[in-house]
Formats: C-alpha cells, sequence, structure tokens
C-alpha cells in the first residue's frame, strides 16, 4: 500500500514538473487560410512555420524555452481573420506568422496592435499594410508596387503594340495588384484594351472571354488568386483564345496546374527570386524534401518568418513585442531566403521580383526580363 501511495506520488509530481515546463513554453502562432480557396497557400505556410519550431527547437529552443505552435484557419476571410487576431491577442501570444491575405493581414494587425502582438506576414503583399505607421508589422516578402512594376515592364518589353487587358477579383490584394501593374504600364506608354473586374468565388467566366476575344486580346493580366485565374485560362482555351496569361505571386503553388492541366503551359507570374535555389536554403529544402514536401511558394517565407522573430528575441533577450520590434528594425537576420534588414516600416530592403512561366508538365520557371 505505501509503495502505491509512493508511485501514485511520483506519478503526480512528474505529470507537475511536465505540466510546469509546458507552462513555460513560449507559444507563437502562424495564421492563414488552413481550409477555403486558398488552403494551399495555408498549407505552405503551416509546412513552413512548423519545420521552423521544430529545428529551432531542437538548436536549444528561444531564451532557453521551447516553442510551441498555435495554428489558426482565417479562410481569408477578414471577419474571421479578425476574430483569429483577437484570439490570438487574449492569449498574450507574442508573435503571429501571418496572415496570408492582404484583406486578412491588414484588418487582423489592426487587433494585434491593439492586444499587443508583432506580426510578420509571409505572404501579404498590399502596401498598405506597412503605409499606416503601426508599430508591430513587418513582412518578408515584397510589395505589390514592385511586383506591378516588374510585371509591367515585362508586358511592355515583350508585348509591344498588342492587345493588353486587365482584371481584378476586387479583393484588396488582386484590385491592388491590377491597379499597381496598370500605373505602371501606363506610365511606360502602354495603355490597357480592357479593364474589367470579377469576383473572387466565380465560376463561370465566358461573358469576360467572350470580350477579351472581341478585342482581340494578346496579353490578359489577373490580379487575383489562383482558382478564379485557371478557370479564365481553361475558358479561354474553351473558347479558342491563345492569350496569354499573366498573373502575381498567388500562382506559385502547384495547384494552379491542376486547375488547368496542361493548358497552364505558358501563363507568366511574378515572384521573387525562387529561394528553394538559395544556398541559404539548401539544408532546409533538403529536410522538406525528406518529408515529402515540395516548399514551394511561400513555405521558405514562412520558415524565414520565425527565423527573424525567433533572432530579434533572443538578440533582445526578451519576447516583449514592443522591443522585438524596434530590434528587427535596427538589426540584420540571416534566413533561409537569406540576409533581411528592414526600414521603418516593416519592409524588407533585399527582394527583387522576377517573372515565370509555368510549364505543360506542372512546373514552372524563371524566364529573362527580354523574351521567353
Amino acid at each position: 500500500m505505501t509503495s502505491l501511495k509512493l508511485i501514485g506520488l511520483a506519478v503526480g509530481v512528474s505529470l507537475a514538473l511536465s505540466s510546469a515546463a509546458f507552462a513555460e513554453d513560449i507559444t507563437i502562432a502562424v495564421a492563414g487560410p488552413m481550409t477555403g480557396t486558398e488552403s494551399a497557400f495555408g498549407r505552405q505556410m503551416k509546412n513552413g512555420a512548423d519545420l521552423a519550431v521544430a529545428d529551432i527547437n531542437a538548436a536549444g529552443g528561444v531564451l532557453g524555452k521551447k516553442l510551441a505552435l498555435d495554428i489558426e484557419d482565417d479562410a481569408c476571410d477578414p471577419k474571421q481573420a479578425r476574430s483569429v487576431a483577437e484570439k490570438i491577442g487574449g492569449s498574450r501570444i507574442p508573435f503571429v506568422a501571418g496572415h496570408y491575405c492582404s484583406s486578412s493581414s491588414i484588418p487582423a494587425s489592426e487587433a494585434y496592435a491593439e492586444n499587443n502582438v508583432l506580426e510578420i506576414t509571409p505572404a501579404s503583399t498590399n502596401p498598405t499594410f506597412t503605409e499606416r505607421g503601426l508599430w508591430n508589422v513587418a513582412r518578408v516578402c515584397g510589395r505589390d508596387d514592385q511586383q506591378g512594376a516588374v510585371a509591367a515592364n515585362y508586358i511592355a518589353q515583350n508585348f509591344k503594340g498588342k492587345n493588353i487587358a486587365i482584371l481584378n477579383d476586387k479583393t484588396t490584394y488582386g484590385k491592388g495588384l491590377a491597379d499597381e501593374t496598370k500605373k505602371a504600364l501606363n506610365k511606360a506608354g502602354v495603355t490597357e484594351k480592357l479593364y474589367e473586374s470579377y469576383t473572387k468565388g466565380d465560376k463561370d467566366f465566358n461573358a469576360i472571354v467572350s470580350r477579351l476575344k472581341a478585342e482581340n486580346i494578346d496579353l490578359v493580366y489577373v490580379g487575383g488568386y489562383h482558382q478564379e485565374a485557371g478557370l479564365i485560362l481553361r475558358q479561354m482555351r474553351d473558347q479558342g483564345l491563345k492569350t496569354i496569361l499573366m498573373a502575381g505571386d498567388a500562382m506559385a503553388d502547384k495547384e494552379y496546374a491542376s486547375i488547368t492541366g496542361a493548358a497552364a503551359e505558358g501563363t507568366l507570374f511574378t515572384f521573387g527570386p525562387d529561394p528553394r535555389k538559395k544556398p541559404t536554403a539548401a539544408a532546409i529544402v533538403d529536410k522538406f524534401k525528406a518529408k515529402n514536401i515540395d516548399p514551394e511558394g511561400y513555405t521558405l517565407y514562412t520558415y524565414a518568418a520565425v527565423q527573424v522573430w525567433t533572432q530579434a528575441a533572443a538578440k533582445a533577450g526578451t519576447t516583449d513585442p514592443k522591443k522585438v520590434m524596434d530590434t528587427i528594425k535596427a538589426g540584420s537576420w540571416d534566413t533561409v531566403i537569406g540576409k533581411l534588414e528592414y526600414n521603418s516600416k516593416g519592409d524588407i530592403k533585399q527582394l527583387d521580383y522576377v517573372v515565370y512561366k509555368w510549364d505543360d508538365k506542372g512546373g514552372y520557371a524563371e524566364v529573362s526580363q527580354k523574351g521567353s
């Protein structure tokens, strides 16, 4: 009987110590579209954050503590994103890698600012995110005014004298990117023949495709996400159009090719230099491949966002969000996507966009700025 009591006491002490150790973990979050039409990118973010946390913990954690990861789903819905942000803030989580959609990151960032949470987005490219003077926002990706200029330059060089159309899906990201591309195109002396909008989630684009056909459009630039872009392409081909489709970084997932099949061949899009090919990423890419994961799109960007926060917290000697953000903006950070430095707004100084082209085998590769 005494032995049983001693065993029970030992188990109780063990559980208490285990609970205490768990309570001392530093919880951070990743928030993005884990469900919904953009869930492919939510998976990228989760994969990046999962491995980053595992690697950081294996190296000893942060400030002598292990990291725990809270995964939150915003479904790229602004209201849900705000709710997620309030939940994270209420849990006193000091840092979130998120969100994906700009229409989620922008309202969420306001709730994070109110609740003392530092937010680094791996993927939200709308300039507004860092243009409002909020203390708590940063990103490891570029901006739409940068990638819009690159897209416009490519179009001006390679489609001179051709008929250009611009479409947007009315979202913060899609319309913002389309407008930036239009502005840069017009500045380069190119006037689009057609500027139209559609609603994200639409399935039937035959009316728009008929207009593209009537206007003899050679290239259509789509400010929007890969699901709708894929359907637009398919319906163009169904009507016999050979029009080239070009878009932004929301094309950077192989799910686009699963929508279009071999018709994806020739689709153009802008994205940062492929981080999978950087020497700084080689060891991490190998780890992902060992898990049968292709770290495409924003996978490595999310890994980098966690790295930036981790290194800054270690240097600041605290997880206090305001002190960590001050440290981030004052330093330079070695990440899987290269060395990053920040301006006072929270934008990185180093990223350049490039143009990619899809092939007929479900892959894409960088193309030269002039020619294909």
